[in-house]
């Protein structure tokens, strides 16, 4: 049979015309609803012209920590349709001072410093357009914030509905070309393999008959399991394998690298250690001075959390600890066997040695796992490698120092003060 004979059918023809023209005709709707959704609001006229990215840098150096772009009430109120509440004229002398609005007897600014605990908003020095940039920034990304995050189920208004409907359109735009794209991936290869079929047999056809015996036998795939070769191969392989995973499974015994339990409260370490840049002895008050770290209590968290994030369904954990008086259950994460001896104080404060050595970026982690294996061998290694490069005016070490480098011509580590005997770590 001729391929290319197939090419010059009429009927082939305009079948593949009429796939290609739905399939250009399907991107082309895509792209325009693509294109419609991402038009920009216009501007407010109140806060036209003015630096975006200026009003940017000034909302998250100085307001987040309060306030949020959605409806959410972090300390103070979400500034979602901050601009439709409040006119510009309005906001800039609340920024400025806002205690002194309170006190002229503004209805609405009464209202809102009882609402939210007469907690006092910090007054800014900041310009007309400085708030004015400040303003036009959370007006823009409160917009494109409502696009990414889905409506919430009890909310109503004509925002949502037409949100709710752009997606919907999205989607089914993209579920109809995904099903043309389908149809007509098949369709090709129902065609190829059709002519393919058509060649095979004509070819076939051709062969001596003593190469078509050649070319029509039978293939059994399991007849090498019948060679005695074979088989003994995979018996070994099967022994070494699982030698290898018996010692393997001995050596990590008690090796709980990965370990990553799910917590009572949702605690983010990237978010309090990393974004906010809080102290590690802030919540584990012993790691600089004590043998243990200490696990935080929930008085510690209610310094901050008295007024922030009130209405979290993790922070209400914390009231309900309070108030039935029962401690935070937090699950343990680094364990060592009881017999072996560390002191976080000595790593810490006398060694200067950062958190991350042992417990990895935490700053990094929204939940907290062990990344390092915590055995002996681990632990061994770093005093071999650690170099005690600090005295702290300890005259003995002084010498001792002096006296290492002096003979040897290599820095002192752990290794050489003793920090290989077994006493240090088992007594």
């Amino acid at each position: 049979m001729n391929i290319w004979s197939m090419f010059s059918q009429k009927k082939f023809r305009n079948s593949l015309h009429l796939w290609l023209w739905l399939l250009i005709f399907s991107w082309g709707t895509v792209v325009y609803a693509q294109d419609t959704l991402k038009k920009d609001a216009p501007a407010n006229p109140a806060t036209a012209g003015v630096d975006l990215e200026k009003g940017k840098s000034l909302w998250e150096g100085n307001c987040t920590s309060c306030h949020g772009l959605t409806d959410e009430v972090v300390v103070g109120p979400g500034m979602k349709g901050i601009l439709e509440r409040r006119s510009i004229e309005w906001l800039i002398p609340w920024v400025k001072n806002s205690q002194a609005v309170i006190k002229s007897g503004d209805k609405y600014a009464v209202e809102l410093f009882n609402k939210y605990n007469k907690a006092v908003m910090t007054s800014f020095a900041f310009k007309d357009d400085e708030i004015k940039a400040i303003f036009a920034y959370v007006d823009k990304a409160s917009k494109e914030v409502n696009v990414v995050v889905p409506p919430k189920e009890t909310g109503t208004g004509t925002n949502q509905a037409l949100s709710q409907q752009a997606n919907g359109g999205s989607f089914n735009i993209l579920l109809g070309i995904l099903v043309i794209t389908l149809v007509l991936v098949f369709a090709v290869l129902a065609l190829m393999l059709s002519m393919v079929g058509k060649l095979l047999h004509q070819k076939e056809n051709e062969l001596a008959p003593e190469d078509r015996e050649i070319v029509n036998q039978k293939f059994q795939p399991f007849s090498i399991f019948q060679n005695p070769a074979v088989l003994g191969g995979i018996a070994l392989l099967f022994v070494l394998v699982s030698l290898k995973a018996g010692l393997d499974g001995l050596t990590n015994i008690g090796v709980q690298q990965g370990y990553a339990p799910k917590q009572p409260i949702a605690f983010s370490h990237k978010l309090h250690a990393g974004q906010y840049e809080i102290d590690c002895g802030y919540c584990h008050t012993g790691v600089y001075k004590n043998k243990n770290a200490t696990i935080p209590s929930a008085n510690i968290c209610m310094n901050c959390h008295n007024a922030i994030k009130q209405a979290s369904p993790e922070i209400k954990k914390i009231y309900r600890a309070i108030e039935k008086d029962q401690p935070i259950e937090w699950v343990r994460v680094h364990n060592l066997p009881d017999l072996a001896y560390f002191n976080h104080a000595q790593h810490t404060n006398v060694a200067g040695l950062a958190c991350e050595k042992c417990h990895g970026e935490i700053k990094e982690m929204e939940v907290v796992q062990q990344r390092a294996p915590l055995t002996m061998g681990w632990c061994i290694n770093c005093h071999r490698e650690t170099v005690v490069d600090h005295a702290k005016d300890n005259k003995y070490y002084d010498r001792l120092m002096e006296s290492h480098t002096k003979n040897s011509g290599k820095p002192m580590t752990v290794e050489n003060i003793g920090g290989l005997e077994c006493s240090k770590c088992h007594y």
